[in-house]
């Protein structure tokens, strides 16, 4: 901050940094001259201190609130709003006060007005938004991994669930509230940060009848982290529905899944201790199960779910065996692992011994088969216990949405979007790039409101220019061609193309972008400047990752076993179902996309996992928050004040009526008002427009 130095006087209390407190309070005893070099403070200890400053004036001390401003439960209310001011109001709140929450200003029209920060006051606030002005609402909540974004969601959606209960007798409320164990189950993983960390996202749209009772609910989820199915960093877990399976591995029907416990399996035991503190897996386990019986799961589907979850893991533990230096596998068939997972899948065993370890290469000219070597073996074992549970994962969430669905027309929803958390470690890799790459998407929502607000200074609208962060330029560097999934696609297209190649040619291409930098003691990894914060990667096993291979004579198998549920799953397309699943009773939507929508080159360029996860990301959620979120309602209601200017400047000059077309929303309207027996719903204009003095011509 560069403040005006003569406020720097005695008695100024300012915030200093401090190596173990972060920030320390201090009160200047000396008056500043023009020239000194340093601030005469003393602490609250008594202790005094020379602060060196900077002559240009970058290098002030942050000033401190007055006290009687101190515990505000709107940030915005501060008189100082800097890191230590937020840092210290949230520690008096909540370590005074037990206040745990607290707001950070109204986003656009929000309008909480008096009530407590709560995460009921908002949805409360939702609620009444939609009854009172029949205009459908969305709640966005973000944050770091582990900030609680989960939980809050969780809180939101029970708060409409009761408020909200159904009039018959269907119980539709509980059926929603069912669903979180269930997602939970199978997409919430423990983490270094998190015991219940989400690795998927999802927007649940609540429908509501016109006396704003619930008659059903629609749920997408997209971005489900599958490399945590192989793999799991120091401290952290698979996903919990693993680790459920195997507590409760002992009960007598569970008996043929040849299940022990999971320190004894390759996919569950990589991130060392396999149990939570405070945590029953089995108990958790029963929930689950209970919950799937709530939404309808019959028994039969419910044993196949778990003979695929237990059938992972025993692919995880298959022996193979490197032959000719590796360069050619085998898997033995008397493999205890192999058998268990052929059985309980119902696929045929020397079929699938003889695929693991082998592919088949057409030419025009002839088709042959190929000997594996031991990576490319265990990478495309892995791949396809990804691929299993991925597929396993859409075809739950179909299940919910099915159970969730109503024939009742929908008059208004609420929409709760549980957003991916920014994370960023030590080591930095594959995963945590596309984390970080969901929350540069996310802030795109901001470039629109920079977009939106041009707009009105181009029409003359009065408004108050805001200054947004536009983090299209590294929106661009990761996205746009040439950019780094670009480069990543094309360099796992180039036969001998190597992580390090890739890296060098991020290098070439984007030195000078100011979001992109090298390390300067590497030439593997490369830094991004995200919105959030800056963070390095490595970029070993990007390729491989990216390419996410599943051979085909596998699926095969798979597509002919003998339980149609699981031939089901791997039927060509069908897995496209759950990802961007919509109940028949949602309207189908038209909407200009913010930025064009990726144009694939080929079919091979649309498997890899780089564009799977932008395409996801940019055709549903961005679309669905360009639509519902309140960026809409802002530019509703300023273009309703610029249609409300144009009448009163014309009924003051006593005009004639004159016929205007505003082709924003294409209806034309009559100035002034005048009289008329056609109704708001009957020229289908939002009633949240307020347009009482239009009239259809």
């Amino acid at each position: 901050c560069h403040w005006d130095l003569l406020r720097f006087s005695p008695y100024t209390r300012v915030w200093i940094p401090d190596p173990d407190e972060v920030w320390r309070s201090a009160e200047i005893i000396k008056d500043y001259k023009e020239g000194d070099k340093s601030l005469q403070l003393k602490l609250e200890d008594e202790t005094l201190y020379e602060y060196p400053i900077d002559l240009q004036g970058s290098e002030l001390p942050f000033l401190r609130n007055p006290d009687i401003l101190v515990g505000q439960n709107d940030l915005t209310a501060l008189s100082y709003l800097h890191e230590p001011a937020v840092l210290h109001n949230l520690k008096v709140r909540f370590l005074e006060s037990n206040h745990i929450y607290t707001y950070c200003g109204e986003l656009v029209y929000l309008g909480i007005g008096d009530m407590d920060p709560h995460i009921f006051a908002v949805a409360e606030e939702a609620y009444k938004q939609m009854a009172r002005d029949e205009k459908n609402q969305s709640i966005i909540v973000s944050g770091e991994s582990g900030a609680g974004k989960t939980v809050s969601a969780k809180y939101a959606m029970r708060f409409f669930a009761t408020v909200g209960g159904s009039a018959s007798d269907t119980n539709i409320e509980a059926k929603v509230l069912a669903s979180s164990p269930i997602m939970e189950a199978i997409g919430n993983a423990k983490t270094t940060r998190n015991d219940n960390s989400s690795r998927f996202g999802k927007y649940i749209q609540i429908g509501f009848d016109k006396r704003y009772h619930i008659i059903g609910a629609n749920m997408r989820t997209y971005l489900l982290e599958k490399s945590r199915v192989v793999f799991q960093a120091e401290d952290e877990r698979n996903y919990h529905i693993f680790y459920q399976l195997c507590a409760s591995s002992s009960l007598p029907e569970f008996k043929d899944l040849g299940l022990t416990c999971a320190e004894d399996f390759f996919y569950t035991s990589q991130g060392g201790d396999t149990s939570i503190d405070g945590v029953d897996d089995a108990d958790d386990f029963e929930k689950t199960r209970h919950a799937f019986t709530l939404l309808g799961v019959k028994e039969s589907h419910q044993m196949t779910i778990f003979r695929i979850i237990a059938a992972i893991l025993h692919l995880g533990n298959l022996e193979i065996q490197a032959e000719r230096d590796g360069e050619a596998c085998s898997v033995s068939s008397e493999d205890e692992h192999l058998s268990n997972f052929c059985v309980l899948l119902g696929v045929e065993h020397s079929q699938m011994q003889h695929w693991l370890c082998h592919r088949k290469l057409v030419t025009t000219a002839e088709t042959y088969v190929k000997n594996m070597s031991l990576h490319q073996v265990v990478n495309a074992r892995n791949a396809l216990a990804k691929h299993i549970y991925a597929q396993l994962f859409n075809w739950i969430v179909q299940h919910i949405n099915k159970a969730l669905h109503t024939t009742v027309k929908q008059h208004s929803f609420i929409g709760v979007l549980d957003i991916y958390g920014f994370e960023t470690f030590e080591v930095n890799s594959f995963e945590q790039f596309f984390s970080s790459t969901r929350g540069s998407a996310f802030s795109h929502l901001q470039h629109v409101f920079k977009l939106e607000q041009e707009e009105y200074m181009k029409e003359g609208i009065p408004w108050t220019l805001i200054d947004f962060y536009d983090n299209q330029p590294c929106i661009d560097l990761i996205e746009a061609k040439l950019g780094i999934l670009d480069l990543l696609d094309e360099e796992c297209k180039v036969p001998k193309g190597t992580d390090q190649n890739w890296a060098q040619k991020l290098y070439d291409r984007h030195a000078a972008s100011q979001h992109f930098q090298k390390p300067r003691m590497s030439n593997t990894s490369f830094i991004v400047l995200h919105f959030a914060d800056k963070v390095e990667y490595q970029s070993e096993g990007f390729l491989e990752k990216n390419r996410d291979t599943v051979y085909e004579e596998q699926i095969n198998i798979l597509k002919a076993s003998k339980y149609q549920m699981v031939a089901d799953l791997f039927q060509e397309e069908k897995d496209a179902g759950a990802a961007a699943a919509v109940g028949k009773g949602i309207p189908r939507i038209s909407v200009r996309s913010a930025r064009p929508a990726f144009k694939a080159a080929n079919k091979e360029h649309r498997k890899t996992v780089g564009h799977q996860v932008m395409c996801d990301f940019s055709e549903s959620i961005v679309k669905i928050l360009n639509l519902y979120t309140p960026v809409n309602e802002f530019e509703e209601r300023v273009t309703v004040a610029f249609i409300r200017n144009i009448q009163k400047q014309l009924q003051e000059r006593n005009d004639p009526p004159q016929l205007l077309l505003d082709f924003k929303h294409m209806f034309p309207v009559l100035f002034p008002f005048n009289p008329s027996s056609i109704t708001m719903d009957s020229i289908h204009l939002p009633a949240s427009l307020n347009l009482d003095f239009l009239i259809k011509v």
